[in-house]
């Protein structure tokens, strides 16, 4: 029998089980011994689950055990850009969106698991390309959802470029000595040049 409704199936459920395991397994562990000290075989063990099954639900390895988030990403921002305040714009929703999270959030304000997994991020060099992949990959999502706040039916290149760039922002702004002073002048000069978005 075929789940037609909202609810997932027993085999969907399943699989975020599995997911969230190997997810929650490897967090614990990548804290307590180090990012690179821990190897697939011990995650996998970990969740008592096999090297093949985590590589069938993490195709890309160690980072996405942390990073990957299984189109929630993408989800974010377009919940962000789509349910602004009336009359905020998408810039103003997007900059409110990133103060909201890590390293920019104050840290009470943020669930525990995620907070855990920023700070892992943040001190580990070897995530920092693969966090900012992820992000990035999130562009053409990003210049299609400011092309629908902006009444536009698809994004011109100069909405590519500014998905693009607010999405790099939060990588730059979090290197910065005063992060959260630097995301604000960052969206100040985005609101300057994309005034209409």
């Amino acid at each position: 029998m075929t789940n037609t409704g909202a609810t997932p199936g027993r085999r969907e459920r399943k699989k975020a089980a599995t997911r969230k395991a190997l997810a929650d397994a490897a967090l614990e562990l990548f804290l307590a011994h180090g990012y690179e000290k821990v190897t697939i075989a011990q995650i996998a063990e970990a969740a008592d689950t096999a090297t093949t099954t985590l590589f069938a639900h993490f195709p890309a390895g160690k980072e996405a055990l942390i990073l990957d988030d299984s189109g929630e990403r993408e989800a974010a921002l377009a919940d962000a850009v789509r349910n602004r305040p009336e009359g905020g714009s998408a810039l103003e929703a997007l900059h409110a969106f990133f103060a909201a999270r890590a390293p920019f959030a104050d840290e009470k304000d943020l669930p525990e698991r995620y907070r855990r997994a920023a700070a892992l991020i943040m001190e580990t060099p070897a995530l920092w390309p693969y966090a900012r992949q992820v992000w990035v990959a999130c562009q053409a999502p990003l210049a299609a959802l400011l092309a629908e706040a902006t009444g536009r039916d698809e994004p011109d290149e100069s909405l590519f470029l500014l998905a693009r760039y607010v999405l790099e922002t939060p990588d730059l702004a979090s290197g910065r000595p005063d992060r959260m002073v630097t995301l604000d002048e960052a969206f100040r000069r985005l609101r300057q040049a994309w005034p209409e978005v």
